[in-house]
């Protein structure tokens, strides 16, 4: 017989161990933390570039702010939202 380790357990039937209790994150954190990325990508300047000169924002960062809103949007439907949602690994690649 072939036992798998599942979750720092060698049955299915035994209980998983406890994870000690993590504050629960708030949505707004993650709203803050898109915000956050957002002003890396200095958006309010571009938006107030294509007011101002009529020119388009590149496409680029039109596609990168798009990608940051539904990342936020999809860590806030998660339950629960992850301790380290600000880690990189659930936001898209800024350049």
């Amino acid at each position: 017989m072939r036992f798998a380790v599942i979750g720092d357990t060698r049955e299915w039937s035994e209980p998983a161990p406890a994870t000690p209790s993590r504050r629960p994150v708030n949505p707004a954190e993650v709203d803050t933390e898109a915000r956050r990325r957002k002003a890396l990508l200095r958006l309010d300047e571009w938006r107030m570039r294509e007011f101002v000169t009529g020119l388009p924002m590149p496409e680029m960062v039109r596609q990168q702010a798009v990608q940051i809103d539904l990342a936020a949007q999809a860590l806030c439907c998660m339950s629960p939202i992850p301790s380290d949602f600000a880690d990189d690994i659930y936001w898209p690649r800024i350049w």
